[in-house]
């Protein structure tokens, strides 16, 4: 059975400019899917939509068999899912400590020192980290949390290709072995073959890769 799915899935803007519509799919735990696209193909907002950040024009998004609006949207975001953000998104006045702390019920350090941070950078302010920093602490942070499904928003741009491949290592662990899934929306081939499944949007329509 599918932990995540969503039938008849449409999104437009102002009700006039059609980004997708009637999309379908069901995500397994045990996971990984990556979505290809271009720019601007609606690949975000689709995750956006799956992590209750937005509602779909029409159609409906289904957590363990039960539509996500029926508890709430805010419930969804609280339980269900944990976002890694293009943007890092961390509480900026907090350190990587701190801020891992916030989701997560397990020791910080630990999960820091595995996403490449020492233990001094842990209890920086993480405005004294470069980007590349940052986005591993958004990435321990979602990591971290209880939550079955990762959301991740181009989770490696900011990284390099070898330091990309070992978070890659690090979410394929979390996945297959804590038997979670993973949503990764990213430009990178070579990340996308990593996944166990890669979805392309194209058109407004998103079909399985080949």
């Amino acid at each position: 059975m599918s932990i995540l799915s969503f039938i008849d899935l449409s999104y437009s803007y102002n009700q006039k400019k059609t980004v997708f519509k009637g999309l379908n799919a069901e995500l397994e735990l045990g996971k990984i899917y990556a979505i290809l696209g271009s720019s601007g193909c609606g690949k975000t907002t689709l995750l956006s939509l799956l992590g209750g950040l937005d509602s779909p024009t029409k159609g409906k998004i289904f957590f363990n068999g039960e539509d996500i609006t029926e508890k709430g949207l805010a419930y969804h975001r609280r339980n269900h899912v944990s976002f890694i953000f293009q943007s890092y998104n961390l509480i900026d006045y907090l350190t990587p400590k701190e801020n891992v702390e916030l989701t997560s019920k397990l020791p910080p350090i630990p999960i820091l020192e595995k996403m490449g941070l020492t233990k001094e950078e842990a209890k920086r302010n993480v405005l004294q980290l470069s980007g590349g920093q940052q986005q591993r602490v958004a990435i321990a942070r979602a990591l971290a949390t209880e939550a079955p499904v990762i959301l991740a928003d181009e989770p490696t741009g900011n990284l390099d290709e070898d330091t990309a491949m070992a978070i890659m290592d690090i979410l394929e662990e979390n996945v297959h072995q804590m038997n979670k899934c993973a949503v990764i929306v990213t430009h990178s081939n070579e990340i996308a073959k990593r996944a166990d499944v890669i979805f392309r949007l194209k058109r407004g329509e998103l079909k399985i890769d080949k």
